[in-house]
């Protein structure tokens, strides 16, 4: 694996990668050079198949605390269009996660704030450890909100909580957040990393294609309606029942014992 700068890249268990947001002295900022590694680690995670799930979080006290404010308000003569080209492929290289095909788990280790928080919206899962607090506080600093928060909030928390959280800029702690749905279990701080990092070997541990389109179904809250729903389906459920993998599953079921899947 690559050496990145302001990340970290691991593989704890197998199929499990862990990527670390690793700028604490800056609450782990968006930097040119983090979101550099964060484009190459993403690039890398992609073509090796042997990865089944994916951990995203921070080092230190904070997961990620948006973009650089510096970085966002260092060009005040800048047009609009200047302004346009920067943000739009700073937008797509932190959302290629969702690109990747295996689910993804964001652990909310600290405060994600801003943009940092839509990352953890484009991941599949969100892990928040006691203590941690979220918040999209665009509005408060003058701007839009961005990186897709108008799309990717609503579509975690549904329309009226998006509205609140979004035009008063408020910080929920990890309890709202769980009652809010934002987030779908908070864990101890103490056992943090290690349970969300069991969550994923359990993940890694399914039958890979079952769960690399069981994603695509539920990618951006599911199908439009019931019959494109039974569509999808009606195709992928016997893509996988033709597969070794789900004659591996029975068998194991049967003989009352773990399934080692193959992706075959």
């Amino acid at each position: 694996m690559a050496d990145y700068t302001h990340l970290r890249l691991e593989r704890p268990s197998d199929g499990v990668a862990l990527i670390t947001l690793d700028h604490p002295d800056m609450r782990n900022v968006m930097s040119d050079e983090m979101t550099s590694s964060w484009v190459a680690a993403i690039r890398e995670l992609a073509a090796d198949r042997s990865v089944r799930a994916v951990v995203v979080t921070g080092e230190g006290s904070a997961f990620c605390s948006g973009g650089n404010k510096s970085w966002i308000s260092g060009e005040p003569d800048a047009t609009v269009d200047q302004l346009r080209t920067r943000m739009m492929p700073f937008y797509r290289s932190w959302l290629s996660i969702r690109e990747l095909e295996v689910p993804t788990i964001a652990a909310v280790n600290g405060p994600a704030v801003g943009a940092g928080l839509c990352l953890a919206l484009a991941c599949d899962i969100r892990y928040a450890a006691t203590g941690a607090r979220m918040s999209v506080p665009f509005v408060r600093l003058g701007m839009h909100p961005g990186m897709a928060a108008t799309f990717l909030l609503p579509n975690a928390v549904g329309a009226a909580a998006a509205r609140d959280l979004l035009l008063t800029g408020r910080t929920v702690g990890a309890d709202e957040a769980l009652r809010l749905g934002l987030v779908s279990r908070v864990i101890d701080q103490e056992s943090f990393l290690d349970e969300v990092l069991d969550a994923a070997a359990g993940i890694a541990a399914t039958a890979p294609l079952p769960s690399r389109l069981t994603k695509l179904a539920l990618r951006d809250g599911g199908h439009a309606d019931l019959e494109r729903c039974l569509q999808w389906e009606a195709l992928a459920q016997p893509i996988t029942l033709a597969t070794e993998d789900l004659q591996e599953g029975v068998r194991a079921s049967a003989e009352k014992r773990a399934p080692v899947f193959q992706g075959r």
